[in-house]
């Protein structure tokens, strides 16, 4: 696992416990060529963040801010040390919370923060929310259904991607967001939701 573009490109993270679902290079280079430069001066959330791959992906490739939210005190030491190894620990936030929790709170109140003391400042709303919970057990869909109820925590331009294996998807009743994209890749599928216009 390793960071394939930008300031921090090449690399090498830290991987992981078992119990979370990292993200391959292959996916997570195809997920940056869809996103583009929509990534630059972004403010984002990643959910469910493991050793913290996507959000310091986003961070080396010109993000100003991300916000890291993991309840595993294992993966939660992954993604300190992970960005203490790539130098971008002063633009990120690391939260240890279950997100359903993290997700009921008022999301315009600013988190706790573990970088630079300029992180304190950073709050809502997100141009990009990465979703990737453990597998099998619906918890993507439980947290599209808080997102959906609280639509504020996305920009109104902003992107809510959910990775999932393919036999986990369903079509959900959203009144919030809608389905703009997807792409599968093996065993893992990309969910692109925007907001209702």
């Amino acid at each position: 696992m390793r960071v394939i573009a930008g300031t921090a490109k090449g690399r090498t993270l830290k991987s992981p416990p078992e119990s979370t679902r990292p993200i391959t290079d292959r996916v997570k280079e195809n997920l940056f060529n869809i996103l583009g430069t929509d990534v630059i001066d972004a403010n984002v959330l990643d959910l469910f963040a493991g050793a913290g791959s996507v959000g310091i992906e986003a961070l080396s490739r010109g993000a100003k801010h991300a916000t890291f939210v993991e309840f595993n005190d294992d993966a939660l030491k992954t993604i300190r040390a992970n960005l203490t190894l790539t130098k971008l620990i002063g633009k990120a936030t690391v939260v240890r919370e279950n997100v359903y929790r993290f997700l009921k709170k008022p999301p315009a109140v600013p988190h706790e923060h573990s970088g630079s003391p300029s992180s304190a400042h950073v709050s809502t709303p997100y141009d990009l929310i990465y979703v990737a919970p453990p597998q099998y057990k619906e918890m993507w869909k439980e947290t599209l259904k808080l997102l959906d109820a609280r639509p504020q925590w996305l920009s109104e331009n902003g992107i809510l991607v959910v990775q999932i294996h393919p036999v986990e998807f369903e079509e959900l009743e959203l009144k919030s967001f809608v389905l703009d994209d997807e792409r599968k890749y093996g065993s893992t599928l990309l969910c692109f939701y925007v907001k209702q216009k």
